[in-house]
């Protein structure tokens, strides 16, 4: 995609959503820093149901620390893989408690030596707490970069590599929110809603999908 086409790719999204957010419940970085981990392979709609009663008492690595694994898991089982979340979401509290006076740290390399923390999970935290230009690549980014060509990439990394490269200066705070947010609703894996699409010009996906015909109204009977 030539810079020009990249540049009218973000300022049409920008404009549909001036200030793109996170979509998971948090109250401060480290309720953050837990939501993230506890979204890998999961929804953020299924995370903010298991973890709105939780947050309301615990608001710090000590308080997680105190409540303890079991209790932890019974609060996030409706999310998979809930037992190995728990079990990365002590230890990393604890970590935090010991090593950084529980405070979570704004700083990549640390984050990612955290327990369940992967590049990510850190690039999501560095982005969304602490106004680092990071690009965190799900599959809903992954997909929206190759598919309608703005980022292409055969790996997540690679895909954050050429974001990170090509996109220009405004756009750099926001882009990963944007591109996860129009890959969730819009550009959907199985079915992409191309009809409604703001970029639709733009994308070099071929296989446009057109938009459904309107259902057939019965006439009334009289």
């Amino acid at each position: 995609m030539k810079r020009e086409d990249i540049f009218e790719f973000y300022r049409r999204l920008a404009e549909a959503n001036p200030s793109p957010e996170t979509e998971l419940a948090y109250g401060n970085d480290y309720q953050l820093l837990v939501a993230v981990v506890l979204s890998a392979q999961a929804t953020d709609v299924g995370v903010n149901k298991a973890t709105r009663k939780l947050f309301e008492s615990i608001k710090t690595p000590a308080d997680m620390v105190a409540l303890g694994e079991d209790v932890l898991k019974s609060h996030i089982k409706t999310i998979g893989l809930f037992n190995a979340k728990a079990k990365n979401v002590i230890a990393l509290s604890e970590i935090l408690v010991r090593d950084h006076n529980g405070i979570v740290p704004a700083n990549r390399d640390a984050l990612e030596k955290l327990p369940g923390v992967g590049r990510k999970t850190a690039n999501v935290v560095m982005n969304t707490a602490f106004g680092a230009e990071t690009f965190a690549v799900d599959t809903h980014i992954f997909r929206v970069g190759n598919r309608t060509g703005i980022a292409p990439g055969k790996t997540p990394l690679a895909v954050e590599k050429w974001l990170e490269k090509k996109t220009p200066a405004p756009f750099r705070l926001g882009a990963h929110h944007w591109l996860i947010l129009h890959g969730r609703y819009i550009c959907r894996a199985r079915k992409p809603e191309c009809w409604r699409c703001p970029v639709v010009d733009l994308c070099r996906f071929k296989a446009k999908t057109p938009a459904p015909k309107p259902s057939a109204v019965s006439p009334h009977s009289g």
